[in-house]
């Protein structure tokens, strides 16, 4: 009984180190768009934990995100950083981000963003530095539907920019 014990606590050591000891940085960014609304739609996934604290180090120690005790003007802030960190060019033009708002599903806040009236995409830029200026290995993943072709770009602090072109 004793060996078997030692056996499943040897076994299970090489699993603990490699799950709680070790966090990963990433996000999720989905940009659609559809053409009958004349729409590119932008859905962020950030965890709650880190994007609290890169609003706190940028903007206010005091804010908190999700739940009773929310700061008041939470979306202020997260508007302020997504259209800071996120920016976007159609056909070689800079784009405006439009903030629709923010929801939260369980540790993560999910994050609207809107190009509104875009009549065409021969090509598209995005580029993504959320959180690279609190953490080095972030990365941010973007997949996009656009023109009805899926892609997928995995960008990191060294790479912040994705570009597609439909030419």
């Amino acid at each position: 009984m004793k060996t078997i014990k030692i056996f499943l606590l040897i076994a299970c050591i090489p699993l603990l180190a490699f799950t709680s000891f070790h966090k990963y940085y990433i996000s999720v960014t989905q940009v659609d768009y559809i053409q009958k609304q004349l729409s590119v739609q932008i859905t962020t996934r950030i965890f709650i934990d880190d994007f609290e604290k890169v609003l706190r180090e940028r903007y206010n120690q005091d804010i908190v995100l999700a739940g009773k005790e929310e700061t008041k003007d939470a979306n202020k802030y997260i508007e302020k950083y997504l259209e800071d960190k996120i920016k976007v060019k159609i056909n070689n033009q800079e784009m405006t981000l439009n903030f629709i708002g923010k929801e939260y599903d369980t540790d993560i806040v999910l994050g609207y963003l809107e190009i509104p009236n875009v009549k065409q995409i021969n090509s598209i830029e995005i580029t993504n530095e959320v959180l690279f200026d609190l953490f080095d290995e972030q990365q941010n993943m973007i997949k996009t539907k656009i023109n009805s072709k899926e892609k997928s770009f995995l960008l990191n602090i060294d790479n912040k920019k994705a570009v597609l072109n439909f030419n």
